[in-house]
């Protein structure tokens, strides 16, 4: 028998030994991280309200009157016994004063801050957010966006469902609404994939991040903290940011319970949408050290697997190597699939999975380009 050295030149060898390494870091973190939201058990609906935690929401809005029409009754009309709502009026120059104006009339828990000149030296919508959690008066914190919309009249009561005396900070899920398209189909792909992340490295542990779309937290550790102050210049992070810089394995919790889900609407525009995602992403490296390590591990492995794929099939001599790496490309895109399947029913995409090779091998190149937009270009204004 040839030994299975021989069969190899030292090229191949040392591809195959890249192509493995990349593959197997991949699968860890697919079943060290994602599987925990993948196949946790599905959480039952809190049968009991908590009368006792009462909850200001926060929201931020810029000329937003078209989406506070038709997402803020949602909001204020929610099933729960004690809460505010607060909406900050971010300088808007449409029709949002006289229609915020109308509601106030008819909610008695709505309460409206009018910014009317632009004096923000904060970055972004940092000071209209901090000005609204200075304002609230209850010391929980549930913040949304104005293009959101609660998938239940239970939202408040689910994510409050999840605070307990340790608990500051929960992790909600913002998903996107559904229309037809190749952008629609990304943009939720790329939505869950996040969340698997955000929220698997949470039940792990290691909370790094979440998103301002559905985000709670208390408002002594606001202020305790320090609040936006240490990243105020930075356009994006007042979700992100703020969670990586507070949040740990004994002050976190996470939520997902469909009833606890908000949804927006996306982008309609790759161009638009290139924007959103390139701002997002330009506050990864103010994350902790250990952070930016697992991720941009996680990030250049997903890249480095499908470049060493390809070196490795372009040097391979031997029906053994294809073989070695077909067995390699299964137990990925298996492992893909799979975590995608359960974590799409979880999240109200059940059909995601299907496109996820695709989807993954698109975010591996892009994701790439995002980053290097941004070392060239980062400004990036929310409104």
């Amino acid at each position: 028998m040839i030994p299975f050295n021989d069969l190899l030149s030292d090229f191949q060898w040392i591809s195959l030994l890249i192509f493995v390494f990349f593959t197997v870091v991949i699968l860890v973190y697919y079943w060290l991280y994602y599987s925990r939201i993948a196949f946790r058990n599905t959480p039952k609906a809190n049968a009991s309200i908590k009368p006792d935690l009462p909850v200001s929401v926060v929201i931020c809005a810029r000329n937003e009157y078209e989406n506070l029409k038709s997402n803020l009754p949602l909001v204020l009309e929610q099933n729960y016994p004690a809460f505010e709502v607060i909406l900050v009026n971010d300088f808007s120059e449409d029709d949002s004063y006289f229609f915020l104006k109308s509601l106030q009339e008819k909610y008695h828990n709505f309460n409206v801050i009018n910014l009317r000149e632009n004096v923000n030296f904060f970055a972004g919508k940092k000071l209209a957010l901090a000005l609204g959690i200075k304002s609230a008066k209850f010391d929980t914190i549930l913040l949304t966006d104005a293009d959101c919309s609660p998938a239940s009249q239970n939202w408040i009561s689910e994510m409050m469902s999840a605070f307990d005396d340790k608990t500051e900070i929960v992790l909600g899920y913002g998903g996107y609404r559904k229309i037809k398209g190749f952008l629609n189909n990304l943009i939720r792909f790329d939505t869950v994939s996040i969340a698997v992340q955000y929220l698997g490295f949470a039940l792990a542990g290691k909370p790094y991040m979440g998103v301002g779309r559905n985000l709670a937290y208390k408002k002594e550790l606001f202020f305790r903290s320090g609040g936006f102050t240490s990243h105020y210049k930075i356009n994006s992070g007042d979700d992100d940011l703020f969670v990586n810089k507070t949040a740990n394995r004994k002050n976190t919790q996470i939520v997902i319970h469909p009833d606890s889900f908000t949804l927006s609407e996306p982008k309609k525009s790759f161009g638009t949408w290139f924007k959103q995602k390139k701002r997002h992403l330009s506050t990864g490296g103010y994350y902790k050290a250990g952070d930016k390590f697992r991720l941009g591990l996680l990030a250049f492995s997903n890249t480095m697997f499908y470049i060493s794929l390809v070196v490795f099939l372009a040097l391979a001599q031997s029906f053994l190597v294809l073989y070695i790496a077909a067995g390699l490309v299964f137990l990925k895109f298996f492992s893909l699939m799979l975590i995608y399947y359960y974590a799409g029913k979880r999240f109200n995409e059940p059909k995601l999975f299907l496109y996820s090779p695709i989807f993954d091998m698109i975010f591996a190149f892009l994701n790439p380009v995002f980053a290097i937009s941004n070392l060239f270009y980062r400004k990036n204004k929310w409104k």
